[in-house]
């Protein structure tokens, strides 16, 4: 079994900048296990553990489908924490782009015919920085850094593929690799 989701890669530029927020929210903002810069992408949808025999499937349905769709930009824009700001378990950068909404519900086609149902939450665009692990309550910190950071623009990354990665899990963290790359048109 292979665990596999589908993500775009982010511009470097977009990287080094939310990597220095990261440096100045070290202080502000303990207890958080922070996502190592090498690690940034912004998932599209996540597959789970599959078998091997499905990964050329599903690139190959990948790739008939995404390829006509065009590039398009998104803009990495203000911090936010999943679920609520009481009890936060992610640190994330949000992103905006309609065309990026498209992308996801044509994914979520392709893949439905395969076995894949659709998630059943709204897609919120974001990418994961850091994780709280174990605390009793929230930074006190936490809600003014979240409100300093609301409006900070971290760049435009050109999205011009789609990568279908396998995750690799470690007790350091996960590695991931492309198993497939799908170049829009």
């Amino acid at each position: 079994m292979v665990r596999c989701f589908i993500a775009v890669d982010l511009d470097s530029r977009v990287i080094t900048t939310i990597s220095q927020a990261i440096a100045e929210l070290k202080e502000a903002v303990p207890f958080i296990r922070w996502v190592p810069p090498n690690n940034f992408h912004l998932t599209i949808k996540f597959l789970g553990k599959i078998e091997q025999e499905r990964i050329h499937s599903i690139a190959t349905a990948l790739s008939q489908q995404l390829e006509p769709f065009p590039r398009f930009s998104i803009n990495a824009k203000g911090l936010g924490v999943f679920p609520d700001l009481r009890r936060p378990k992610i640190l994330w950068v949000g992103f905006i782009s309609e065309r990026l909404s498209v992308l996801v519900k044509q994914v979520e086609l392709v893949l439905q015919p395969l076995g894949f149902a659709p998630e059943n939450r709204p897609f919120t665009p974001h990418l994961t920085i850091g994780r709280w692990r174990h605390f009793e309550r929230p930074p006190r910190t936490l809600g003014v850094e979240l409100l300093k950071w609301r409006d900070c623009e971290f760049g435009e990354s050109f999205i011009d593929q789609v990568v279908l990665y396998e995750s690799i899990l470690k007790p350091d963290g996960a590695s991931y690799q492309k198993l497939h790359i799908v170049a829009l048109s």
